[in-house]
């Protein structure tokens, strides 16, 4: 019973934060349950599985404030559920161990994106809306849901930044469209997991408790979000997600503790740098508020 609790505030957790960055769900709520001891598929396989409610009611809720360009979900989808299945197929024939060094390698990576994305400032929209062809978004789709269900995570990281980069889509449109498209990932990555691993290997407990750690997480993230700024939460988040992974991937190959100790307190201070530098740029962003509305 205390395990099913601590995973129901993992599944909290992991919405808060995606409900206030719009990403990172899948690379929170994973990387807790790898610390928690879970297997990396079964902990992939429950995320997902887990995602499938809560991906439809967010891309419901785009469609209905108009946020979702079609074309591109269609274009991005398919591709990324080829991706997320076959990488579901691949990381539920790696044994734990080898896993589970993939895994936070993935995660951690994903990490270092996250804390630089929300400290240094991002990708501009340019107003440029020429469409954006097959032959960008196919590979793109395809990768992303590839790393999504090896890493347990990672749809979002890969897929909004690669687009926001471009320019050519309004950010709202881009979040809604990714969001959206996450259900078909998600739900071809759990079909993978159950051919994998097989329907008595999915722990339906785990899932049915990250999902409603994340439902009653929704509308908390809704107020989070207007009261802590997204680029705080982002560098927080980014550093514990690194260390956390950096952790896991120190245990996997035995490393010595003097240059564990040494990492870890580097990683300290560049992860304490990056968020007194958003408080910086959020302090500089509100003090500058008042000149504008004069």
């Amino acid at each position: 019973m205390r395990k099913l609790i601590v995973l129901g505030v993992v599944g909290l957790l992991a919405q808060l934060v995606d409900g206030s960055l719009g990403m990172a769900y899948g690379v929170t709520s994973t990387t807790l349950l790898l610390t928690a001891g879970i297997a990396p598929a079964t902990a992939s396989a429950a995320v997902h599985l887990a995602e499938i409610g809560t991906t439809l009611a967010s891309g419901a809720a785009h469609w209905r404030f108009g946020n979702v360009d079609w074309k591109v979900v269609g274009r991005i989808a398919v591709p990324g559920a080829i991706g997320a299945f076959a990488g579901a197929t691949v990381l539920s024939s790696i044994a734990t161990d080898a896993a589970a060094p993939w895994m936070s390698g993935i995660l951690l990576a994903l990490g270092v994106y996250i804390l630089l994305r929300f400290t240094v400032r991002p990708p501009q929209d340019t107003g440029d809306r020429r469409p954006l062809r097959a032959r960008f978004l196919a590979p793109l789709g395809a990768f992303a849901g590839f790393v999504d269900a090896t890493g347990g995570g990672g749809w979002g990281p890969v897929a909004t930044p690669a687009l926001l980069a471009s320019g050519r889509m309004e950010p709202r449109k881009i979040i809604g469209s990714v969001d959206t498209s996450e259900f078909l990932i998600a739900t071809s990555a759990s079909v993978g997991f159950l051919i994998g691993l097989g329907g008595s290997a999915i722990p339906f407990d785990i899932v049915a408790t990250l999902l409603v750690g994340g439902l009653i997480a929704a509308p908390i993230a809704a107020w989070l979000v207007r009261v802590i700024p997204a680029r705080m939460l982002g560098a927080a988040v980014g550093g514990l997600i690194v260390l956390t992974n950096l952790r896991t991937l120190f245990k996997s190959f035995g490393t010595p503790d003097d240059i564990r100790y040494v990492a870890y307190a580097a990683v300290s201070v560049a992860w304490a740098a990056a968020v007194a530098v958003a408080l910086r740029a959020v302090l500089r962003s509100r003090a500058a508020e008042p000149a504008q509305v004069s």
